[in-house]
């Protein structure tokens, strides 16, 4: 099982959208700086995650999120779930 997931820090105020197969491990990597993008802060959280069957369609589904480059349509998908 792969998922895609949406992360947010409170000291940074952004997101950050990607997908994984394990998730403890993925949050773990950004709250200890071994992702580049998520190093400036450790305070890192799920606040989304949605679960596909491969990792085709995870990826295909990250890389849509990522497209909307939209903060909005960020806050609505949370808001959803």
């Amino acid at each position: 099982m792969y998922w895609v997931y949406i992360i947010y820090s409170e000291k940074l105020d952004r997101y950050y959208v990607g997908y994984s197969s394990d998730l403890e491990k993925r949050l773990q990597e950004h709250n200890t700086g071994l992702s580049e993008y998520t190093s400036k802060a450790v305070d890192w959280s799920y606040c989304y995650k949605a679960s596909f069957s491969s990792r085709e369609e995870a990826h295909k589904e990250e890389i849509r999120i990522k497209n909307k480059k939209s903060r909005k349509y960020i806050d609505w998908l949370i808001s959803q779930s």
